[in-house]
């Protein structure tokens, strides 16, 4: 419903506060007037009525080039992110044919420990110093170390590269999609979903690279193995990471990102929202009528900055003052803890059967017949291929009554990725192993995608990546006691495609109970 205000209880200037509108309807289509989606939880009047201002603002404006760039750019992170955790799998095997490692998981627990310290990292930066500064320089980061991953000489070298490379990876995908949610107007915000189409393009690319150099640069067996005769994988580490660099210089040449309104309201900088909002707005030739009078009579931004940051910005206390406005009144408590634990179950979920795919696969070839390599990773680029449109698909479903909106998008993605979780265990030649991997890759991206776009949608601006980089955080976690898990544990058996599709039944069932729906509301 749309948001109340306790005249009672109001700031200063009372009078200057956007009144109740009509209550919106559930059309994802309307704009301006609809509420938002925090709006009722009254944790901040000042701040919410700033907020409401500024999404008045942002739908008044609507979607422009700038949105369109900001799509791209933003996209980049999904795909680089998908891209670097995906060729570690795919080479991993080929590296050890050079280096005969001890623990042949490390890899995995390498990207992995490194998307998790990105993502703590950058998230909780990204609510103390802003959203810019991951946006710019995280993916630079990453591009610079995959290139060097190429050139290890040892595995360990190897596993500290990946990890560097995956710490900025790994962080830029907690500023994705705030970065893209915060400049969105309302009847837009459904293609923060669509944007994990980038995903599967990172995917895409990852087994491409792979069959282009892998079945005609790599060593036969481990005792003949040297560098000179097992440059495939390297090839691979030196293509994807020139292809970074390419979208990390993008991002800084081709738009210059101005901080985001939601995160300056936040921070009591209420001239630059609206010198922001005019820029957009004067470069597009779009209306903006919110002035900065009106922001300004809500109420004192300072009380605002203050609810939001502890007395010294840099201390171990502006963690915990983000971690607790995530609970501040008990609907937004049991939603971040429900996202959490979802993000959990799908830590799990998603490397079990898509990261030990191809060792999955690899273990079948009796029962298949043996395949060339260039026929293996040719199937394996057309399964990441199929990834594409699925979040194109649940950003339509996820703005729908018919599909119950974010919500009845995510428990039809996760229940009908169970069923061919399940069926794929009867799979017996290489026809049904293509289709049903091809099947699987499209269905598991409608749950994955929606999931990625409602947890920044339901969180507070000024936590936004608090909340979202430990919810990403956790993910990873449970990616590394996956590698752990698959290291002693038989993943030539259909156990894990079993595990998975319980995990996505469970996961059906706690989308069901998330107390927020944004389809027809606004983020704050």
């Amino acid at each position: 419903m749309a948001p109340q205000y306790d005249d009672t209880k109001a700031p200063k200037h009372v009078d200057a506060l956007p009144r109740p509108i009509n209550p919106q309807s559930d059309d994802e289509t309307s704009s301006v007037g609809k509420g938002d989606i925090l709006g009722a939880e009254h944790v901040d009047l000042v701040l919410n009525a700033k907020m409401h201002l500024v999404n008045n603002a942002i739908d008044e404006i609507g979607f422009t080039g700038y949105h369109w760039k900001l799509f791209v750019l933003n996209g980049f992170g999904y795909a680089v992110d998908s891209l670097l955790l995906l060729v570690q799998g795919n080479i991993a095997s080929y590296a050890a044919k050079e280096f005969q490692p001890s623990f042949p998981k490390g890899l995995t627990i390498a990207v992995y420990v490194g998307m998790l310290v990105g993502a703590l990292f950058w998230g909780l930066s990204a609510d103390v110093i802003g959203r810019k500064f991951a946006f710019n320089f995280s993916l630079m980061i990453s591009s610079v170390f995959a290139i060097v991953a190429g050139a290890s000489p040892s595995w360990t070298v190897l596993g500290l590269f990946i990890c560097l490379s995956a710490f900025g990876s790994g962080g830029n995908l907690v500023l994705d999609t705030a970065v893209f949610l915060e400049y969105l107007p309302s009847q837009s915000q459904w293609m923060i979903t669509a944007l994990a189409a980038w995903w599967g393009v990172g995917q895409l690319v990852a087994g491409l690279f792979s069959w282009a150099f892998l079945p005609n640069f790599s060593c036969a067996t481990a005792a003949t193995c040297t560098r000179a005769n097992n440059m495939g994988w390297r090839y691979v580490w030196f293509a994807d990471g020139a292809l970074v660099l390419v979208m990390s210089l993008a991002r800084i040449f081709v738009i210059k990102l101005r901080e985001t309104p939601k995160f300056l309201i936040g921070e009591g900088k209420d001239a630059e929202v609206i010198d922001t909002l005019q820029f957009i707005a004067n470069k597009y030739n779009r209306p903006c009528s919110l002035t900065l009078e009106q922001l300004e009579a809500c109420g004192d931004s300072q009380a605002a900055t203050s609810a939001s940051h502890a007395n010294f910005k840099f201390s171990p206390v502006e963690i915990f003052v983000h971690c607790r406005g995530l609970f501040t009144t008990r609907r937004m408590g049991l939603s971040t803890s429900l996202i959490w634990f979802s993000w959990l179950l799908i830590g799990l979920a998603y490397p079990l059967y898509n990261v030990f795919l191809p060792t999955y696969l690899a273990t079948r070839g009796a029962e298949f017949g043996e395949q060339s390599q260039s026929v293996y990773w040719r199937n394996y680029a057309i399964a990441n291929l199929c990834s594409i449109p699925s979040p194109i698909l649940a950003g339509y479903m996820c703005r729908s009554k018919l599909f119950w909106g974010r919500r009845g998008t995510m428990i039809i993605g996760a229940l009908v990725t169970m069923a061919f979780f399940f069926a794929y265990t009867q799979v017996r030649n290489n026809a049904q192993n293509l289709a049903f991997t091809c099947c699987i890759s499209f269905c598991l991206n409608i749950y994955y995608a929606t999931l990625y776009a409602y947890t920044p949608e339901v969180l507070p601006s000024a936590h936004r990546g608090t909340g979202n980089g430990i919810a990403i955080a956790l993910n990873r976690v449970m990616g590394i006691i996956s590698a752990v898990v698959a290291t002693y544990a038989n993943t030539s058996t259909p156990v894990p495609i079993y595990i998975c599709a319980a995990l996505y039944i469970v996961m059906a069932l706690i989308s069901a109970a998330f107390p927020f729906e944004p389809m027809g509301k606004r983020s704050s």
